[in-house]
């Protein structure tokens, strides 16, 4: 790594407080002394002038506002608020587990077919213990749209529904309180979209479903913009996203579905993946040019 010099400060200046705001907001550093001041290394020219400003910011600051300061954003998990509060705080991501609970309580979590049939991405035609699937161009010439994304709200299972829902409520309002409610929605109909399109065509017409598409979405978002303009909402638990591409490798090889738990909507979960990535560079490197 090639440290870059963010700024000097006096030797008697204490900065132990602003060495806690920048911990706090995931900001690598180090401090050295050298020609009688200290002097405060980030990892590039960017972050340099990131902290450059926080460090104008943190002079200015009242000394009763310097632990709120220094304290992580609550963004990334909402501690010290209520349920209630977070509510209010990402109402896109509360509705959107909202929506994909009341879907899993309607279907049966996949159980019911008559009603899991009604949003599948092309429309089924059953008839006593026989279905078929009606092609995808008659499917959208009847006017039904909204399977382009109604898939992503299906789930098989309460297992799948509890760890789809559990990583979008922790990734969604993430993204929520720092990029707003418009972009999350944004990302979410795109990812669903893309990644149901990709799923048709890699399987064919089929019973498939889940967030999985968009929580890879969200996931590589993250992960990109956090690398480009580090935040502190971005910065994830060290070994998720790590975790996170071993399962979709894992599950390309087809090793899940080996064991028993099923197939795997993989055309989803890469296509999703690569939508969110190409997302936070974008919005990453306007954010650096902002900067």
């Amino acid at each position: 790594m090639s440290w870059q010099l963010a700024l000097q400060a006096p030797l008697e200046q204490d900065l132990s407080g602003f060495r806690h705001l920048l911990q706090a907001r995931h900001i690598g550093h180090r401090i050295s002394e050298a020609a009688g001041q200290q002097q405060l290394w980030v990892a590039d020219t960017v972050t340099a002038e990131h902290v450059r400003q926080l460090y104008e910011a943190w002079l200015q600051m009242p000394a009763d506002n310097l632990e709120f300061a220094a304290a992580p954003a609550d963004a990334a998990a909402g501690r010290g608020m209520s349920w209630k509060q977070q509510l209010r705080r990402y109402p896109l991501t509360a509705l959107v587990l909202l929506l994909t609970l009341l879907v899993a309580v309607w279907t049966g979590v996949g159980d019911v077919v008559e009603n899991v049939a009604k949003l599948t991405f092309n429309a089924v035609l059953i008839e006593g213990d026989r279905a078929w699937f009606v092609p995808l161009d008659q499917t959208l010439a009847s006017g039904q749209w909204w399977r382009l994304v109604t898939p992503v709200l299906i789930h098989f299972g309460w297992l799948h529904l509890a760890m789809n829902c559990m990583w979008f409520w922790e990734l969604g309002r993430r993204i929520e309180q720092h990029q707003g409610s418009l972009f999350l929605l944004g990302l979410t109909l795109l990812a669903g979209v893309i990644s149901n399109v990709s799923q048709f065509f890699f399987s064919g017409p089929a019973f498939f479903g889940g967030l999985s598409g968009v929580l890879y979405a969200l996931l590589g978002f993250c992960w990109i913009y956090q690398r480009l303009c580090p935040v502190a909402a971005y910065a994830l638990p060290r070994g998720v996203v790590g975790m996170m591409l071993v399962w979709l490798v894992v599950c390309l090889l087809g090793i899940v579905s080996a064991l028993g738990f099923g197939q795997i909507a993989n055309a989803a979960h890469v296509s999703g993946l690569l939508v969110g990535c190409a997302a936070g560079l974008l919005a990453g490197l306007l954010a650096r040019a902002r900067a």
